[in-house]
C-alpha cells in the first residue's frame, strides 16, 4: 500500500490554564506542527480537526475546527471535524492516513484541541456532565449499572467528591479483573507511580512531580480500588501532527525526510456485542490483532508504547489486549519493571494521561508526538533507547462492556 509518514508533531503542555481559549490552544499546536515539518500552511490540503466537549460545554458546535483554526494560515483548506469522543484525536489521525494515501492531497494536518478548565461553576459543571454523553443515554443508569455488575465480587471503600463517570466503569472493569485474575491495588499503584516518575521527565505534562506508590495508595479514594493518582486529570491542551504520502515526502529537504517517521498501520474498530470474559473479541483487541497483521510486526518486536490509562487499570489491561502480557498478565508485568524506562517495553514514557493530562480531543495526537519524539531519537532523559518500533492504543466513550471506539497505530523509524 501507499506509504504514510509523520514529518512534524507538536503539543502544547497539558494542563489547567483556565485563562486560555481554544483557539490559542489550537494555533500553539498548529504552528509548532508546521514548523517541525518545515512547511507552511499553504502546503496542507486537507485538516482533520478533533473535538469532544466544546458543543456541550461552551455550545460552539457543528463546525468547532474552522472557527478554532481561525488565524492559522489554514483559511479555505479543506476541514473535517471529527468527535469519537477520547478516540477523537487518534481518528483524525486516522482519517489524515487514508487521505493522503489516496493521494486526494499529498500532505494533510491532523489537530486536536480540548478546553475543560474554567473559572466559573457553570461550565466545570458542564464539562463533567458532558461524559455522561459517552454512555448510552437512551438506556441510561441501566448501561453503567450492567458494568458495575461486573465487578460485585469485589468491594471496598470508595470515596466521595466529585468525578467523572467514566472513574466508576475503570473501577468496576477493575473490580472484575481482581476477581477474576488477582490484580491487586499495588499494581495499579505501581503503574501510577512508574507514569508519575516518567512524567518528572517531560515537561508537557499536567503533573510533573514522582510519587511512590505509598503516595499513591495513599491518595484520596475514588471508587474502589482507584485513588486521585492512578486516574487522569482534567485538562487543557491541544496537538497536532503533519503527515504526508510518497509523493509529499519526496519534495520536502533532505533534513525532513530523514526525520521522517513511517505509518505503519493505523487501525480503527468500533464496539461489538460480547460476553465481558469473551477478552479476544474486545475492540482493542481486535485493532491491535489487525494492525500488527497490516504492519507485519508481532507485539514481541515492540520497542515503546503509548496506552490510553484514563486510569491505572487502563494501561494494565491495554497491556494485555496489545499482548505485551498474558490475558490477566498485566499486573505482573507491572510489578516486573519491564515497561519502565529501561525495561524490556517501556509504556508511557510520556507519563500517561494519567501524569500528562487527558484533554479529550488531543489526547491519541499527544500519543503520537510521544511515539514520534521517540523514534526519531529526541526524547531527551526519557529516551528509550534503540526505540525503532511504536504502538498506540486510544479509546473512547462505552458501550456495552467496552470503550465504543478504539485506535491502534504502528509506527517505526524511516529509513
Amino acid at each position: 500500500m501507499e506509504p504514510v509518514y509523520v514529518i512534524g508533531t507538536s503539543m502544547t503542555r497539558f494542563g489547567p490554564f483556565p485563562g486560555t481559549g481554544l483557539r490559542a490552544l489550537t494555533a500553539e499546536a498548529v504552528s509548532g506542527a508546521l514548523r517541525d515539518a518545515s512547511v507552511t500552511a499553504p502546503a496542507i490540503g486537507a485538516v482533520f480537526f478533533a473535538n469532544a466537549t466544546q458543543g456541550v460545554v461552551e455550545g460552539q458546535v457543528s463546525t468547532p475546527g474552522q472557527f478554532a483554526l481561525q488565524g492559522t494560515g489554514l483559511a479555505g483548506t479543506p476541514v473535517v471535524n471529527v468527535e469519537n469522543a477520547c478516540a477523537s484525536a487518534a481518528t483524525a489521525f486516522w482519517l489524515a492516513c487514508h487521505h493522503v494515501r489516496s493521494g486526494a492531497a499529498d500532505v494533510a494536518l491532523a489537530v486536536g484541541a480540548e478546553k475543560m478548565v474554567y473559572p466559573d461553576d457553570e461550565r466545570r459543571s458542564r464539562v463533567l456532565e458532558s461524559f455522561g454523553g459517552a454512555l448510552d443515554v437512551e438506556r441510561g443508569p441501566e448501561a453503567l449499572a450492567g458494568v458495575l455488575a461486573l465487578g460485585a465480587a469485589v468491594s471496598g471503600e470508595s470515596g466521595g467528591g466529585r468525578r467523572t463517570v467514566m472513574m466508576d466503569l475503570y473501577a468496576g472493569l477493575c473490580r472484575a479483573h481482581m476477581a477474576r485474575f488477582g490484580t491487586t491495588r499495588e499494581q495499579l499503584a505501581l503503574i501510577a507511580s512508574k507514569n508519575h516518575g516518567h512524567a518528572a521527565l517531560n515537561d508537557k505534562c499536567h503533573f510533573d512531580r514522582p510519587m511512590s506508590v505509598r503516595e499513591v495508595l495513599a491518595g484520596r479514594p475514588l471508587a474502589y480500588p482507584l485513588t486521585v493518582p492512578m486516574c487522569s486529570p482534567l485538562s487543557d491542551g491541544a496537538s497536532a501532527a503533519v503527515l504526508c504520502n510518497r509523493d509529499g515526502l519526496a519534495r520536502m529537504p533532505a533534513a525532513v525526510r530523514s526525520r521522517a517517521v513511517l505509518v505503519r498501520a493505523c487501525e480503527l474498530r468500533s464496539a461489538v456485542e460480547r460476553d465481558w470474559d469473551d477478552v479476544d473479541r474486545h475492540v482493542v483487541r481486535r485493532a491491535a490483532r489487525a494492525a500488527y497483521e497490516r504492519a507485519g510486526v508481532t507485539p514481541e518486536q515492540v520497542s515503546v508504547a503509548e496506552v490510553h490509562d484514563a486510569a491505572s487499570f487502563g494501561e494494565l489491561f491495554a497491556s494485555e489486549l496489545l499482548g505485551l502480557a498474558p490475558i490477566g498478565g498485566g499486573g505482573k508485568l507491572a510489578e516486573s519493571g519491564d515497561t519502565r524506562l529501561g525495561g524490556a517495553v517501556p509504556v508511557n514514557p510520556s507519563g500517561g494521561l494519567e501524569s500528562r493530562g487527558h484533554p479529550i480531543g488531543a489526547t491519541g495526537l499527544a500519543q503520537i508526538h510521544e511515539l514520534v519524539t521517540q523514534l526519531r531519537g529526541e526524547a531527551g532523559a526519557r529516551q528509550v533507547a534503540g526505540a525503532a518500533i511504536g504502538v498506540q492504543e486510544n479509546g473512547g466513550a462505552f458501550l456495552g462492556v467496552e470503550e465504543a471506539a478504539a485506535v491502534v497505530t504502528v509506527l517505526s523509524a524511516h529509513g
